[in-house]
């Protein structure tokens, strides 16, 4: 009797065995099967996702519409934004930052202005013309210099007063409630007004 309970459950563990064996063998020949650029696709989305972080200083100014930050320095930085909705990224700084192509999803926008400097009013209409495209298109656009504050705070006033019709002061302490810091010289706050003044 006892050997026989003893066989029963030797075969029931038996068969358990087999059987996570067999489920083994049919997801490694999935695996086998899946195509290389499908698996290397969904490998490199679970990392990003995983290695997603927000950058320094970043703050929405208007949801999912315009957004403010320090450059990105890591590549999990630039999937953030994308992972947020922003597909377009606008560096005002002298240079590219770093690992600015290891996201393909956001489209690069370069306008270099000098450090603690003021755009000029092409600039800041070429600027304001990427976030109409962007956002009719439904995508989000994020906007740089160094730290965040001077050459992002100016251009992100501006596209406060055409947007909201603020004057030149109101947005500039707009700015500067939402964005603590923002707009560093008297040069850029004179341009917020010149700008309202120009466009009013």
């Amino acid at each position: 009797m006892l050997s026989s309970v003893f066989f029963v459950k030797f075969m029931f563990i038996l068969c358990l065995f087999t059987l996570l064996n067999l489920c083994v063998v049919c997801v490694c020949v999935r695996l086998l099967v899946l195509p290389a650029p499908y698996l290397t696709r969904t490998v490199a989305n679970a990392v990003a996702t995983m290695a997603s972080e927000a950058p320094h200083n970043f703050s929405w100014v208007e949801p999912h519409k315009l957004a403010g930050l320090a450059m990105p320095r890591m590549p999990g930085h630039y999937q953030y934004l994308v992972n947020n909705g922003i597909k377009h990224l606008v560096t005002l700084s002298e240079r590219k930052p770093p690992y600015h192509d290891t996201c393909p999803e956001l489209t690069l926008h370069h306008i270099r202005i000098h450090d603690f400097c003021a755009p000029t009013f092409d600039q800041i209409k070429r600027f304001l013309t990427i976030v109409e495209e962007a956002n009719t298109k439904g995508e989000g656009v994020a906007v740089h210099c160094l730290h965040g504050y001077g050459r992002t705070g100016t251009m992100l006033a501006c596209y406060l007063v055409k947007s909201r019709k603020l004057s030149g002061i109101d947005a500039i302490n707009e700015i500067r409630r939402i964005r603590h810091g923002s707009i560093e010289t008297r040069e850029q706050e004179q341009m917020v007004v010149q700008f309202y003044q120009q466009i009013k």
